[in-house]
C-alpha cells in the first residue's frame, strides 16, 4: 500500500524569515530507477489477465519508501498487497466472499487467503475476486510444532504460510492430506481446552465450540475464546487469551502438529512459498529462524500494519530471506486488530518475493500440466481448474481441446516470457491431441 512520502521543508537561513508551512500531505518523491524496473516486474504480475499496459507508466508514478502504486493519476490509486488474511473456513469471522468485498473496499488489488490448515476457501475467494478485479494467491497457514533438538521444554508453536501459483499446489493430495491430519488433531486440542476449562470450574460446552466453529471447520484456540466470551466467563477475547489459553496456559493444549521443518519441505515439494508467521510473537525468534533457514524457509514476516521491524528486517538480512507481512485479519472488530489491506509493503520487498516466487510458481505449473497429458483424466484436469472462476456452460466457451483450455489458463498464470519455453511448447503439442467434453472450470 501506498501513500505519498513525507519529508520536511527546507526553511529559509534568513533568521528573520519564517518556516515554511508544510504542504498537507508532504512531497512527492520520484522513483528511483531501481524502483521504476521493481514497478515494472510487479505491475506485469498483477494484472497479467487485463489488456492494457500498466507497467509503462510506472516512470510517472510517485511512492514513499512503501509500496506499490499503479500509476499517478486522480486520486493515485494504489496496488495493495495484503498477503496474510482469514475467512470463516478456518477461525475468521468474514466469509471469503465477504473478506473478498472487504479487502475490495481497502483497496486491496492482491489477496492471499491464508486460513488455518485449509484451502477450501479459495475457490469462493477467486469467483468473488473475479468480480472485484482482485488477484488471489492461493494459500495457507500451516501450524506446526518446533523444537531446538529434541528438548521437549524448547518446543514452542510455529506457524509456516504457504504461497502457491494461481494454478494451486502440485501434488495437492499430498499436502490435502497433510493438512487433513493437522485438523483432525485441531478437534482433539480443542476438546483438550474444553475439558481443561471445565477442570477450571467454568463448565463450557463442547456444542457451545461446534456450534461458533461450524460445519466442515477445524476449531482453534479463537472459536474456545468467543464461546468463553458469549458464555459470560470472560468480557472479550483478550481476557480469553492473557487469562486461559495463551501459549502454555491453564487451559492451553497441543494438538499433532507436525514439526515445522516437515512442513517447510512439504510446502517446497509441492510448489509453494514457505515463510515465517509473526516471528515476534516466538520466544526464541534467533534459534527458530536459524534452524528454519537450514530447512529451506523462504522468508519471514517482517511488516505489521505498524511499520517495518527492524530487529527481524535484520534477521531477514542475516539470514538471506525475504522480508514479508500481512495483517493477519480475522474480521473480529475492535482496536486491537489491524484492517485487511493496511500494511505497506515496499515495491522492492514484492519484486524480491516475486521474482524468488515465479519460477518456483512456473515449475509447479508445467508439473500439473504433465501430470494431466500423462494421464488426460477428469481427476487431473480438476487439479488444473481447481481455483477456476467461471463455471463453462453451453453456449459459453467450449475447449475443444486440451490445448485450447491450458492455453487460456496460462495467459492468466504466466507471462508471454514464461510461456514461451520449451517445456511449456512441448506440453502444449503433447495437449493438442487431447479432446475435452466434460463441463470444466477455466479462470
Amino acid at each position: 500500500m501506498v501513500g505519498d512520502a513525507h519529508f520536511p521543508q527546507s526553511s529559509s537561513n534568513s533568521k528573520k524569515s519564517k518556516p515554511k508551512k508544510k504542504k498537507r500531505g508532504g512531497t512527492k518523491k520520484k522513483m528511483t530507477s531501481e524502483q521504476i524496473a521493481a514497478f515494472k516486474y510487479v505491475t506485469e504480475w498483477v494484472y497479467l489477465d487485463q489488456s492494457n499496459s500498466l507497467a509503462s507508466s510506472a516512470a510517472a508514478s510517485v511512492v514513499d519508501d512503501f509500496g506499490v502504486q499503479k500509476s499517478l493519476g486522480k486520486g493515485g490509486e494504489k496496488v495493495v498487497f495484503e498477503l496474510h488474511s482469514h475467512s470463516k473456513c478456518s477461525d475468521g469471522f468474514l466469509t471469503p466472499s465477504k473478506l473478498v468485498e472487504r479487502a475490495h473496499g481497502n483497496g486491496v488489488k492482491v489477496l492471499a487467503l491464508t486460513d488455518h490448515d485449509t484451502m477450501s476457501g479459495i475457490p469462493e475467494a477467486v469467483e468473488a475476486a473475479r468480480r472485484f478485479g482482485i488477484k488471489i494467491i492461493p494459500g495457507v497457514e500451516i501450524s506446526t510444532i518446533f523444537s531446538n533438538g529434541g528438548d521437549s521444554e524448547s518446543e514452542e508453536p510455529v506457524h509456516i504460510l504457504a504461497y502457491y501459483s494461481s494454478c494451486g499446489p502440485a501434488k495437492i493430495e499430498k499436502l490435502e492430506k497433510f493438512l487433513e491430519n493437522i485438523r483432525e488433531g485441531r478437534f482433539l486440542r480443542a476438546k483438550n481446552m474444553v475439558s481443561k476449562l471445565n477442570e477450571l470450574k467454568l463448565p463450557l460446552k463442547w456444542d457451545h465450540v461446534a456450534k461458533i466453529t461450524g460445519k466442515g471447520v477445524a476449531p482453534g484456540r479463537l472459536h474456545v475464546a468467543r464461546a468463553l466470551v458469549e458464555a459470560g466467563y470472560v468480557e472479550n477475547l483478550k481476557q480469553a487469551f492473557s487469562r486461559y489459553l495463551f501459549d502454555g496456559g491453564p487451559a492451553y493444549s497441543t494438538g499433532s502438529e507436525p514439526c515445522a521443518a516437515e512442513a517447510i519441505q512439504l510446502i517446497r515439494d509441492t510448489g509453494g512459498m514457505a515463510v515465517l508467521a509473526h516471528p515476534w510473537a516466538l520466544k526464541n525468534p534467533v534459534a527458530v529462524i536459524r534452524r528454519l533457514k537450514d530447512a529451506g524457509l523462504h522468508g519471514l514476516e517482517v511488516y505489521r500494519s505498524d511499520g517495518r521491524l527492524a530487529a527481524y528486517s535484520d534477521l531477514a538480512d542475516n539470514y538471506g530471506l525475504l522480508k514479508l507481512g500481512g495483517s493477519d485479519f480475522h474480521g473480529r472488530g475492535g482496536h486491537s486488530e489491524s484492517e485487511v489491506g493496511s500494511v505497506n509493503l515496499p515495491v522492492l520487498a514484492m519484486h524480491d518475493f516475486l521474482k524468488a516466487a515465479r519460477p518456483v510458481w512456473c515449475r509447479a505449473i508445467r508439473d500439473i500440466l504433465e501430470s494431466y497429458v500423462e494421464e488426460p483424466s477428469e481427476s487431473n484436469l480438476a487439479k488444473i481448474t481447481r481455483f477456476g472462476r467461471t463455471r463453462v456452460l453451453k453456449g459459453g466457451f467450449s475447449p475443444s481441446s486440451g490445448n485450447d483450455l491450458i492455453e487460456r489458463c496460462l495467459t492468466l498464470w504466466l507471462t508471454n516470457e514464461e510461456k514461451q519455453n520449451d517445456e511449456f511448447e512441448a506440453i502444449r503439442l503433447k495437449l493438442s491431441h487431447i479432446s475435452i467434453n466434460q463441463e470444466v472450470q477455466v479462470p
